[in-house]
């Protein structure tokens, strides 16, 4: 193999994998040490720079970063890096000061945002420093799109969400709520330099089946009978409810249901219970809500008398394995089964949905009614025009709308300013800053801690159950909070090795205790692998290669069970190992250079 190149920013950022999975690459190692100095207001921030909504997503992020984590490699669950970030959020002081200075005179061009939701608040936040006027458009009185109308109070508490939408708006953005934008054509012709559509996935799905003419009264979608529940125009459900589909949105259906009434609520989904697109965490909430998850059931007919819906008939399907790994679902030979209900609330995905575009100003769609979109840019075959969020690829969570809305808020930019948006983006780069303060002591917490994860204190079910705004979880106070913190392995400090120090000893290879070091005869990668003191066998993540050493031998280190604990770098006598703390910068627009 060819020595790493770790000049490569990726490099290093790929090894703090709970940064690389998160899609807005929020430094999660350094926001976690923050917490455990008691750094409430900073570790905020760091996250805001990043994520945009700590607050929120503290509580309803899907979590891509904490499968991710290296604890699930020496114990089997993460830290809880999404509560974590909450408690950033709930211990924060004030943050005014913090935040980027919006100039009072403009730079002349004007912005158009469709949509208040989290991607297009995000660009505003982006863009606003910049001397841009923003004006956005939205049908509801108040901003957060999706936010508010589908993720439900005991949840995401409105308080938590009107702080963390103001602080974008006071910014100095241009609000027209209660203005629904039904033609793009119209607003093109307002002359606005750039536009930027971040409207979500509106449109729910629904089932045609045998009988669904007929019950049209009893069945909701449950994307719209969630926002109906959030502005107060749904207060109660009576009787027995079925909830079809498999994802978040079910979860908050079921569990809205129970808390507005409902007699009885039923989750039936056609999938298999181990790749239902729900979060294992909005599953488990609901199960202990005694909502039960019915599994492996398509519906086959909608069941009524003279209009009145009686229930549902459901298939039994067997899920099968194929050589691929996917699963299929076969006939079980079990008797269809007869579900009673009084309604059903349909959550089985979501789509785009623009019939406001017109199809003649230059902006194409593909087969599933999506914008044709350059991926690095987001910008539409329109070049004024520029997507984020559900709206661009499809049905997503907050953390993407934010990855998207930066991209495109550079993007937006460079247009504005006449650039070219792929040359002239900012790039990623990466500062490596040693921790050694001595020659056994590190400016990090380096002693591994086998502690188990902490489990976040709940209110109690009666009281949760009584009252769609209370919040569920309490969240972690300050002493849990440090405890979960002292979890984290600090792989954002990074194992350095210098090959003119090297003198071979093997005394880095003795002292590991994950035997993720090895000095061998270098060969092809696959074979690399196979001889080292153990082998790397996880092959997404990648092996830390030196030159050639005078023994013609090569360092090989696997970065996917190194723990980063620095024993290494305290055996080594010559200094050849070093850890050091990799700061990645992403781009955003903040980190564009003039």
């Amino acid at each position: 193999m060819k020595a790493t190149n770790v000049v490569d920013p990726n490099y290093f950022h790929k090894v703090v994998d709970c940064q690389w999975a998160c899609p807005a690459h929020t430094p999660v190692p350094e926001y976690i040490r923050l917490i455990a100095q008691e750094k409430y207001t900073e570790a905020y921030m760091l996250n805001w720079d990043s994520n945009v909504f700590p607050g929120v997503l503290g509580r309803t992020c899907d979590r891509p970063c904490e499968p991710a984590c290296r604890r699930v490699r020496t114990e089997e669950t993460p830290v809880a890096i999404c509560r974590l970030k909450r408690v950033a959020a709930d211990n924060k002081g004030d943050v005014s000061a913090f935040l980027p200075k919006v100039p009072s005179q403009k730079n002349g061009k004007r912005v158009a945002l469709i949509g208040a939701g989290p991607a297009s608040l995000a660009v505003a936040r982006d863009l606003l420093p910049f001397g841009y006027e923003v004006h956005l458009f939205d049908r509801d009185q108040k901003g957060g799109g999706m936010m508010r109308s589908q993720i439900p109070a005991f949840r995401l508490p409105e308080e938590v969400l009107d702080e963390e939408v103001d602080r974008i708006l006071d910014m100095g953005v241009k609000t027209h709520f209660g203005r629904d934008i039904t033609s793009m054509k119209s607003l093109l012709d307002e002359n606005y330099d750039a536009y930027f559509v971040g409207t979500g996935a509106p449109k729910g799905r629904d089932l045609d089946l045998i009988g669904r003419p007929e019950v049209d009264e009893h069945i909701h979608i449950g994307i719209d009978w969630l926002s109906s529940v959030a502005f107060g125009h749904t207060t109660s459900i009576e009787g027995k409810v079925i909830v079809m589909g498999g994802g978040n949105t079910a979860m908050d259906c079921c569990r809205t249901s129970l808390r507005l009434g409902a007699e009885s609520v039923t989750v039936v989904v056609r999938s298999a219970f181990e790749v239902m697109k729900a979060s294992e965490w909005e599953k488990e909430d609901a199960m202990r809500e005694g909502i039960p998850i019915i599994n492996n059931r398509p519906p086959k007919e909608f069941v009524h008398e003279n209009g009145k819906l009686k229930g549902v008939l459901f298939e039994c399907v067997t899920p099968v394995k194929g050589e691929d790994g996917r699963l299929t679902y076969e006939p079980s030979g079990e008797e269809d089964v007869f579900i009673e209900a009084d309604h059903i609330l349909m959550a089985i995905g979501q789509d785009n949905h623009c019939p406001w575009i017109e199809r003649d100003i230059g902006l194409e769609f593909d087969k599933w009614d999506c914008p044709v979109l350059d991926e690095v840019t987001f910008q539409s075959t329109n070049e004024k025009v520029f997507f984020g969020g559900d709206s661009a690829f499809g049905p997503e969570n907050i953390i993407w709308a934010s990855a998207h809305a930066h991209q495109a808020a550079i993007s937006i930019h460079l247009y504005c300013q006449g650039k070219d948006l792929k040359k002239d983006r900012p790039p990623e780069g990466m500062n490596l800053i040693s921790t050694k303060m001595g020659v056994h002591e590190w400016a990090y917490d380096a002693e591994h801690d086998p502690s188990v994860r902490n489990l976040v204190p709940l209110v109690e079910q009666k009281v949760a159950l009584n009252n769609i705004k209370t919040e569920v979880e309490l969240g972690f106070d300050k002493k849990l909070a440090e405890r979960e913190a002292q979890r984290c392995l600090n792989c954002d400090v990074q194992t350095v090795f210098s090959e003119s120090l090297c003198i071979e000893c093997d005394a880095c290879v003795d002292i590991c205790p994950m035997d993720c070091i090895s000095f061998v005869g270098n060969d092809e990668e696959e074979a690399l692998r196979l001889t080292l003191s153990a082998p790397a066998e996880n092959k997404e993540q990648d092996l830390y290669v030196s030159s050639e050493l005078p023994t013609q031998r090569v360092m090989v280190k696997d970065e996917d069970v190194c723990l980063h604990c620095g024993l290494c770098a305290e055996r080594c006598p010559t200094n050849a190992w070093d850890m050091q703390r990799s700061v990645v910068h992403v781009p955003q627009l903040g980190s564009f250079s003039e």
